[in-house]
């Protein structure tokens, strides 16, 4: 019987790792990560899951003949924002998930 005393060990660990997983999630829920286009007229704000939580636009980008380039400003604000998070999400879940098939930090 002395594998059933291995068990245990192996069964506390998995539940030390779901327990240190859950506030690594709540803590990336609760991230800011800012970026920016255009030399800062366009600023975005996701949470660590990517979400977009804030958009600023400066009025001097805002130009009614030349929507486009907004929308492209806009759009790289936010792509940026949401790397910088899943960067920041893979490093505090990297020593956490490593070895894990399909978990980030790999």
């Amino acid at each position: 019987m002395k594998g059933l005393g291995n068990m245990g060990n192996i069964m506390k660990q998995a539940k030390k790792l779901q327990e240190d997983l859950e506030k690594k999630q709540i803590e990336i829920s609760e991230m800011k990560v800012e970026a920016s286009s255009g030399g800062g007229m366009v600023m975005a704000t996701v949470n660590g899951r990517g979400e977009l939580l804030n958009l600023a636009i400066e009025k001097e980008v805002i130009d009614p003949d030349d929507a486009e380039m907004l929308v492209d400003l806009v759009i790289a604000a936010v792509q940026e924002a949401q790397k910088n998070a899943q960067e920041s999400s893979a490093e505090l879940l990297g020593p956490l998930t490593q070895g894990i098939p399909g978990m980030p930090g790999l």
